[in-house]
């Protein structure tokens, strides 16, 4: 029996300061938009955190270091892939912001997302990357119907 199936990895980034203030992305896109951290999908060949560091880059402007790997994301793929989003945050970082065609780029507190427009989904997110309890953001269909799951 054949174990392995196909996958999309990708990554998102909460870059933060001392101030509790976190980067966000205001994504222009029209399937996935709203208030979410940057991020992208992992380059055929590359490394995990090769790749969060560019994708930061080329969303932010921001140079970081030190990313470190906090939860995951996971669901099927309308292909019948896997897609798998690689949570870091980290607090390592110089340069000055800017924004991409991805969309705006800007601090904000972070006790005040929740107040935000959400991308999709990302509340639950939030909670994988600030509640050390949690690690996974499972969404599968059972019976038809979505079910999400925070592991």
């Amino acid at each position: 029996m054949d174990r392995s199936e196909k996958a999309i990895f990708t990554n998102m980034c909460m870059v933060y300061d001392i101030n509790q203030n976190v980067l966000v992305l205001d994504r222009k896109d029209t399937e996935w938009g709203g208030i979410t951290f940057p991020g992208g999908h992992i380059e055929k060949g590359e490394s995990f955190t090769d790749s969060v560091i560019r994708e930061i880059y080329e969303e932010t402007g921001l140079h970081i270091s030190c990313p470190q790997l906090c939860g995951i994301k996971q669901w099927p793929h309308n292909d019948g892939s896997r897609y798998v989003v690689l949570f870091y945050k980290t607090d390592q970082f110089t340069g000055e912001i800017t924004s991409s065609d991805e969309g705006d780029v800007y601090w904000a507190k972070l006790d005040e997302l929740k107040d935000m427009d959400l991308a999709e989904g990302m509340d639950q997110m939030l909670k994988v990357f600030l509640e050390e309890n949690l690690s996974e953001y499972y969404c599968c269909i059972s019976d038809g119907e979505w079910k999400k799951e925070l592991k």
